[in-house]
């Protein structure tokens, strides 16, 4: 049974999809700080949280078994993404879950801030009546800029649309293409700024967005802009926000989020011309519904199935490809596998090439793979697929990725993996994938061959002369190990063949010794092949 937490309050309909779940035990103890979180993470593999726990550096140190860490919606703000990294434990969170809830508050924002909608409604029920000072503004053919065209920022595009209202756009990672058939415009900052009548945010909180919105940038734009803020607290400086709204630069800003939540009553929450609400963005029935059900079940499928959905920290397999990627991880981790156990050489740089139709898929989820299979017998630090490149850069170890699809190659696809040490001795392995989508390795430095890369393997090398293969078959009989396939190669430079054994069975080190001892053997070991946990 794997254990599973849950840290903050979730919806029931969340709940009993974890507690129904085959394999799964669940823990619901929301509300704990991080001392007692850390205590509560002890077996625990899966962790599912929403904002209010934080799981901190300390947290993730003390957590012994965690595995997978689930956030319910998009912010991942409460997780050190890093540290768990490091410890090669996934991130999670649902991008998509609470999107339309999102856009739909930051129109929302925006109409209360045009037509002074709370204003309006605090004086009324003062017994107030107030028109005059309550004058606001059409949306309708009003430029709407939006910073950030993610998930987001195009339903928030695509409504103001709807309101007629003409949209302006920046986000660095859409081409001017894409933007066009969204109907949007896509401009530089310092164009947005300018020409915008209303400008909301939709990008996550980086060294890059922070402050974005400034006295500088605000000096930019135009006089009496409205300003609307539902995605990060910190991307608008505040004090600037404050100083516009005196001086008139601003018209109004509505916000839902803030640096530090809640945040008392700070100069721009008690401004007559703000309009604040505390978080709300994601706060409707049925988005908390929502990414409750989509964490429980992504959480649940990776426990259980090993499948990755929507992870901030590793290449996810779309659930499309994973019948398709499936074999590849396999096999990439296969030859890191073989390559650590019969090769000497600690790498300075690993080089893995793509040909054939391994040339044409997403390759990060397999880059990782090799690399974790490779590394995880080379560092005293726990090595898989979330972290092995964490840890090959920090253990100044270059990776290169190189796909071949413009020349011929003996099979419809191969992956050779290569390491390189500081003083350029080189150790390469490549593998196919056969009929039946099983692993094989197919070349093992300059032997050809054609062998399982599965379970337990004896890999012998020997002068090539006769009489060896038997000498070693009848090693193997007389001890009771069964042999399920042998396969040779021969390095006709040195003269020397290379012979891999599928055995059944654990091989006893005397044995081993065995093989070691007999004539013309060179070398011999036992490789393990093991598939992903």
């Amino acid at each position: 049974m794997a254990k599973v937490l849950v840290s903050d309050s979730l919806s029931k309909e969340g709940l009993e999809l974890l507690k129904n779940s085959k394999g799964i035990e669940v823990e619901y103890k929301p509300g704990l700080n991080e001392e007692d979180l850390a205590k509560a993470l002890a077996g625990v593999e899966g962790l599912v949280i929403r904002s209010g726990s934080k799981v901190t550096a300390k947290v993730i140190e003390a957590a012994d078994k965690l595995k997978v860490v689930g956030r319910a919606g998009i912010g991942v703000d409460n997780v050190d993404v890093k540290a768990a990294s490091r410890r090669g434990i996934i991130v999670m969170n649902t991008p998509t879950g609470n999107a339309v809830t999102t856009a739909e508050h930051a129109l929302a924002l925006l109409f209360s801030v045009a037509r002074k909608v709370p204003l309006a409604s605090s004086l009324m029920k003062e017994g107030k009546w107030e028109k005059k000072a309550l004058e606001g503004r059409e949306l309708s053919g009003k430029t709407l800029g939006v910073i950030g065209l993610g998930n987001i920022g195009r339903i928030v595009a695509d409504r103001a649309r709807g309101l007629r209202m003409n949209v302006v756009g920046y986000d660095p990672f859409m081409t001017a293409e894409r933007a066009s058939e969204l109907g949007i415009e896509l401009l530089s900052l310092d164009e947005l700024f300018s020409r915008s009548d209303a400008i909301t945010v939709h990008t996550p909180l980086t060294a890059e967005t922070k402050g974005l919105v400034n006295d500088t940038t605000i000096a930019k734009m135009k006089k009496g802009v409205l300003l609307v803020n539902a995605a990060r607290g910190g991307i608008y400086d505040e004090a600037a926000l404050v100083r516009g709204l005196d001086s008139g630069q601003i018209g109004g800003v509505g916000l839902d989020v803030f640096p530090e939540e809640p945040p008392g009553l700070t100069d721009i929450v008690k401004h007559p011309k703000a309009v604040v609400t505390p978080h709300l963005g994601a706060s409707t029935e049925e988005a908390q519904l929502r990414v409750a059900v989509e964490i429980a079940q992504q959480v649940v499928s990776y426990l259980t199935t090993g499948e990755i959905s929507n992870s901030v920290n590793v290449p996810s397999v779309p659930r499309e490809m994973a019948p398709v990627l499936g074999p590849y991880l396999g096999l990439a981790r296969g030859l890191g596998q073989f390559l650590s156990q019969v090769e000497a050489v600690r790498p300075k740089t690993i080089e893995i090439e793509f040909a054939g139709e391994a040339a044409t898929l997403p390759s990060a989820s397999i880059v990782n793979s090799a690399l974790a299979g490779l590394l995880a017998a080379s560092f005293d630090v726990p090595v898989n697929t979330v972290n092995a490149p964490m840890v090959a850069k920090d253990g100044g170890i270059e990776v290169r990725e190189q796909k071949t699809t413009h020349k011929k190659v003996e099979f419809s696809t191969l992956i050779t993996l290569t390491v390189v040490a500081a003083d350029g001795k080189r150790a390469s392995v490549s593998g196919t994938l056969a009929s039946d989508r099983t692993a094989r390795l197919v070349r093992w430095n300059n032997y050809e061959m054609e062998a399982h890369l599965d379970g337990s393997v004896l890999v012998v090398k020997n002068q090539d002369k006769p009489g060896v293969i038997g000498t070693i078959g009848t090693i193997l009989g007389a001890a009771g190990i069964n042999v399920s396939s042998m396969q040779m190669g021969l390095d006709k430079t040195t003269k020397e063949a290379a012979a891999l054994w599928a055995l059944d069975s654990a091989l006893p080190a005397s044995v081993l010794e065995q093989v070691r001892g007999a004539k013309d053997v060179t070398r011999a070991a036992v490789v393990s092949i093991a598939r992903p946990e």
